[in-house]
This record gives structure tokens, C-alpha cells and sequence, in this order.
């Protein structure tokens, strides 16, 4: 929560008085707040977890790493810090509004320029978080040996350590790897933003798409595109928009079915039972 010393202490780095601050939606892991200076209105996220700050630093590096690219904007952060046991990121606060026919298909465009930001592995400089669970971006040469390594096989894993899947119901990596090689063919590196559902994206009040609370690395682009599909929040304008650079394959369905089967794990590992039927349904088609 925003206390009364965290409160004077960002009044002393914006060296500005608050004047009024309101509790926002910012998502199931951190406190969110609309506060307003004499000068500007910001948006700050509090969290004391154990982890809070790493999570909130490596979500400014991303960030700026997806800012970088000059294909898609995200908010300006101006500080990440702690006081007397609670951690924040402050960054810009941007006036939103519904979005349009129109906005919808220039974030679809957008989002396909990112992902045409390439690079020669897959993963990431830092690891960062998937929610709040760790997420490993050690770089591999080929995306197979990245998505079972770094995200399939971590999570089934926990999922077995949390006594939510059995290990009879766990496949192995050797089994996982036979059955997507064939998916798996002449995908390149593509910056992500690694957690793309409804609630991570802005349209401005005047268009323009912001993409939020991300969890990058270079992967698959298509992954972006999964967890976009698994809960719904985004328009027939944007998806043909992002397809138009950036065209579907005769393996794109069963691609998203893999890449949405990450997503379910963490949900599952996150938010216990109610993934179960999700995740035993993919893995029960594919072995």
C-alpha cells in the first residue's frame, strides 16, 4: 500500500508535493495508484513481496527494450526503488479510452514491427517473471530447445513439486521435443512482450497503443499471439492487421495450442485447479 513514508518519499524524487492520489486497477500482484503534482499525474505500482523489486526492474528493463525499438510505445518510467520494506516502479500515467476500429488495427500493426525485431538467439540479456513466478531467458541457438528448456519443462516441474500434475501426466523433454520438431521449423528470434493478454495493453485517449507489464524475450512471435487468443480482448481488426505482415502457416494452430499450454501451466501453478482441465486437455492430444 502506499504509506505515508513512501508517499514523501516520492514527493522528494519528483521534488513536488502530492496533491491527490487514488487506487487503480493494476492486476492480481501489486497495489496500483493514480497520484497527481502540481506538474503531472503518475501511475505507481507497490508491492513488499520478496521479490517485488527484482520484478519491477527487470519490468522497467524490459520496457525500455521494447521502447527501443521505435515500433510500439510503452509508459516512461521514472524511478524503481523501496521504502521501509515496500518496492515500487513509478512511471507516466497515461489517459486511456476505449479503442477503436482504427486503434485496434494500428497496435496490430505495431505489434508485428516488434516482433520484426530479431536477434541471433533465442532468450534475453536477464531473466525476469511470468506473474510472479521466475522466468529463465537463458539463450538457446534454436527455439525447441528454448521453449521446452526454459518454459514447458520449468513449469511442469513446479506443477509436479505443487502436487497438481502427477508425473504419470508429465511428459518428458525427450517426449515433448520428438512430438514438436516438426512444429518447431525455421522460426527466428522475435522480441516479445512475453504476456500479452487484454489487461496488458492501452489505447491513449489519442490512439496511439501502449503495451504494459511485460515479460520479453526473443521467441517464437507467435507466442504473443497465443496468449492474446486464450482470453479473448482483442479485435478481428487487429489480429488481420498483424497478419497482413506477418502471415499464419499451416502449423499456427498447433503452435498456438503449445505456446497457450505455457500460459495454462503458469495460471495453474499460480492460481491452482481451475487450469487443470485446461492443461490435461493439450497434453492429452499430443501424447
Amino acid at each position: 500500500m502506499m504509506t505515508d513514508s513512501l508517499k514523501q518519499h516520492i514527493s522528494i524524487l519528483l521534488n513536488s508535493e502530492i496533491k491527490q492520489t487514488q487506487p487503480v486497477s493494476g492486476g492480481d500482484i501489486s497495489s496500483a495508484y493514480k497520484f497527481s503534482t502540481t506538474a503531472n499525474t503518475y501511475f505507481l505500482k507497490v508491492n513488499s513481496g520478496a521479490d517485488a523489486l527484482q520484478m519491477f526492474q527487470t519490468e522497467a528493463k524490459a520496457l525500455q527494450v521494447i521502447l527501443d525499438t521505435n515500433t510500439i510505445k510503452t509508459p516512461k518510467v521514472f524511478h524503481v526503488g523501496s521504502v521501509d520494506g515496500s518496492h515500487y516502479i513509478l512511471m507516466e500515467f497515461i489517459d486511456t479510452k476505449s479503442p477503436s476500429p482504427k486503434d485496434m488495427k494500428l497496435f496490430g500493426e505495431q505489434l508485428a514491427k516488434l516482433h520484426l525485431v530479431t536477434s541471433d538467439a533465442f532468450g534475453l540479456e536477464f531473466d525476469n517473471f511470468i506473474g510472479s513466478l521466475h522466468q529463465s531467458n537463458k539463450k538457446h541457438p534454436t527455439w525447441s530447445d528454448f521453449y521446452i528448456d526454459e518454459r514447458i519443462a520449468p513449469q511442469l516441474q513446479l506443477a509436479q513439486q505443487k502436487g497438481l500434475l502427477d508425473q504419470s501426466e508429465t511428459p518428458s523433454k525427450e517426449q515433448i521435443k520428438s512430438v514438436c520438431s516438426s512444429y518447431f521449423q525455421n522460426i527466428k528470434p522475435a522480441l516479445l512482450h512475453g504476456d500479452l493478454w487484454g489487461g496488458n495493453y492501452i489505447i491513449a485517449s489519442n490512439g496511439t497503443p501502449y503495451l504494459i507489464d511485460p515479460a520479453s524475450y526473443f521467441g517464437h512471435s507467435e507466442v504473443d499471439i497465443a496468449m492474446s487468443q486464450l482470453f479473448g480482448g482483442f479485435s478481428t481488426d487487429f489480429y488481420n492487421a498483424y497478419h497482413s505482415i506477418i502471415p499464419q502457416d499451416n502449423f499456427t494452430k498447433q503452435r498456438i495450442e503449445w505456446y497457450q499450454l505455457y500460459y495454462l501451466l503458469v495460471h495453474l501453478n499460480l492460481f491452482g485447479r481451475t487450469y487443470y482441465g485446461s492443461v490435461k486437455s493439450i497434453l492429452n492430444t499430443y501424447f
